[in-house]
């Protein structure tokens, strides 16, 4: 689920924040962490923007240019990379991307380009949404919610919130994966407006 995304990336930037507390770092790591669900409108969900080897190859050199350089500039696309290249793996370890995931009608985790195939899901968190799943979203937002204050701390408990209630509401809601991007839209327009207030 998107929130556990977002809480891989606040995971991420909490030791830079620990040391250099501007948001711009804060910000690309959680873009990073949600960008290739971008996929969700545009292309195949888990497919198109989803590269588990190759975004490898672009984030381990901004990783190690981050930490040579510390310009804020480097650490964001550092950060922004790093998140955008776990994302896949932590889908991975999730179920599939389907309506009802939880009856494990595929086994199409993530699009492995490299070798033209789909790699099948792991299923530790049985579906997104599920309890593990919010678990894994509280677990990873604990560091952010001790390091960040502010607007940084607002982002972490309303994306724990929508994390909260999506779990809750997971089994009684179709999955929107590229069939509603109106919808998908919608939503995140929604999530925006309430966090510039």
């Amino acid at each position: 689920m998107a929130p556990t995304h977002v809480a891989v990336g606040l995971l991420l930037a909490a030791p830079v924040a620990a040391h250099k507390p501007e948001l711009a770092p804060l910000a690309a790591a959680v873009a990073g962490s949600v960008f290739p669900d971008l996929d969700l409108l545009v292309g195949r969900h888990r497919k198109s923007l989803h590269f588990p080897v190759y975004s490898w190859l672009l984030a381990l050199p901004a990783v190690a240019a981050a930490a040579a350089l510390r310009t804020p500039w480097s650490v964001s696309l550092g950060l922004f990379l790093l998140a955008a290249a776990l994302h896949p793996a932590v889908d991975l370890l999730g179920g599939s991307s389907e309506p009802a995931p939880w009856e494990y009608a595929t086994d199409r985790g993530v699009y492995l380009h490299l070798g033209g195939r789909w790699l099948a899901p792991k299923r530790w968190v049985r579906y997104d949404g599920a309890p593990e799943d919010l678990a894994l979203a509280v677990c990873c937002t604990v560091p952010a919610l001790v390091v960040f204050d502010g607007p940084a701390r607002a982002v972490a408990l309303g994306s724990l919130a929508v994390g909260v209630g999506y779990a809750a509401a997971r089994k009684r809601i179709p999955q929107l994966s590229g069939r509603f991007p109106g919808a998908v839209l919608w939503i995140a327009g929604l999530f925006l407006s309430r966090l510039r207030r």
